[in-house]
């Protein structure tokens, strides 16, 4: 049996991002997700279940022409169901790119991610670069 705690549900679910393994990532996620996208931009808000997700992470990808990358910058933080991670996102579009550090925050629960809320370090920069709603 695989472990299911809060911090291995978490480093399986980076650890398949890093490997672009999405299908992977996506398999951890509850299927009445809810990921708090924040900012004043077009993917802002709140996206739930995992078609929504899927389509603000695809969106992403495609107004980033398939650049946005993220990476984990330090250890995975645990407070019972919560994980926070210290992340860092880039990504370019044309001759405009975007890359500053930030904070995802994972609620798991019964061995699946239930909620990511992600805090950005400068959101007004994040905003401008994926451009208003």
């Amino acid at each position: 049996m695989t472990d299911q705690t809060p911090a291995a549900v978490t480093a399986s679910y980076f650890d398949a991002l890093g490997r672009g393994d999405v299908p992977a990532a996506m398999a951890l996620l509850s299927p009445d997700v809810v990921w708090h996208q924040p900012g004043a931009n077009q993917f802002s808000g709140d996206h739930s279940g995992i078609d929504g997700v899927g389509s603000l992470l695809g969106g992403m990808m495609e107004a980033s022409q398939g650049t946005f990358q993220l990476a984990v910058t330090g250890p995975a933080m645990v407070n019972g169901e919560f994980v926070a991670v210290p992340v860092r996102f880039s990504g370019k579009r044309g001759d405009v790119s975007m890359d500053m550090s930030g904070v995802d925050l994972l609620t798991v629960r019964n061995g699946k991610i239930s909620e990511v809320r992600l805090f950005s370090e400068d959101g007004q920069a994040e905003d401008a670069f994926w451009g208003r709603p």
